[in-house]
């Protein structure tokens, strides 16, 4: 009898990360975003992993939503139409490629109660984004800064800070990605969208190589069939989001998704003050 339920309990759990990743993924997909910023609290809260294990085992799932999203996406955007834009590529992946290696390595020193409340942070301002994003990524065309050094200077910059918080929190950094595209680029959203994914994913890659020194990589070798099983339904989950597009209000999920991440902020805190 207890044999058979060893073997049912994996099963099941990997049964629950199926309908966690699809859901969450459809979701995000309605909305344009990866969803990995709604994933992290699902895997500490439901899967109960430790955070720097939560963070590691959401990115590897990030890379290969990001990989077949930019697939997915190449039908509307071609990847010669990004080609054509390497310069804003080049530009903010030279902030957003060292802001993810010093932000990975700091993740690695920080207790489980600071990174608790570096990720809470991080989670709220990302909720506050998500309200707001409409309203920063309204512009029609206009660059903020004329090209030129300025440009570039605030390019690295932003680059810098996007790459930090894909790291800590195993993101791909759209929500911040796309506005920062729009508004120093003056770049149409929808191929800001594609634009965000190519930088996203050599981004993620240098926080995995990052990652992969310290001891808590070793979840993707403990976890692995809860990782495939993920990883299944995201990419499933992505797909029908991007076919329910224009059937539910992505003004209104929005509302609800920014409440989702508050209120997962608001647990973490409660787990942080717990523990502390």
């Amino acid at each position: 009898m207890t044999g058979r339920r060893l073997l049912r309990i994996p099963n099941r759990r990997h049964s629950e990360g199926f309908v966690a990743g699809a859901g969450v993924a459809v979701l995000a997909g309605l909305v344009g975003l990866g969803g990995a910023e709604f994933r992290l609290p699902i895997l500490k809260g439901w899967f109960r992993l430790p955070s720097l294990k939560a963070v590691i085992f959401n990115k590897a799932v990030s890379l290969v939503v990001v990989f077949f999203a930019l697939i997915f996406r190449a039908q509307e955007v071609p990847f010669g139409l990004l080609a054509d834009q390497a310069g804003i590529i080049l530009n903010l992946l030279g902030g957003s490629l060292a802001g993810a290696w010093f932000s990975a390595g700091m993740a690695m020193r920080l207790s489980e109660a600071a990174l608790d409340r570096a990720i809470m942070l991080l989670l709220v301002a990302l909720a506050v984004l998500l309200l707001f994003h409409s309203v920063l990524t309204g512009g029609n065309g206009q660059a903020f800064f004329d090209a030129g050094w300025a440009q570039v200077l605030a390019g690295l910059a932003a680059g810098f800070g996007i790459g930090m918080v894909a790291a800590i929190l195993g993101v791909a950094g759209g929500e911040l990605l796309i506005p920062a595209i729009v508004l120093l680029y003056g770049v149409d959203i929808k191929l800001a969208g594609s634009l965000s994914l190519a930088i996203s994913l050599p981004t993620m890659l240098v926080g995995f190589v990052r990652y992969s020194k310290g001891a808590a990589f070793s979840v993707l070798k403990e976890e692995g069939a809860l990782l495939a099983a993920v990883i299944f339904g995201s990419v499933l989950g992505a797909a029908a989001g991007a076919m329910l597009l224009g059937v539910v209000s992505a003004d209104a999920l929005i509302v609800v998704l920014a409440l989702m991440l508050m209120l997962s902020a608001y647990k973490i805190f409660k787990h942080t003050k717990g523990g502390a």
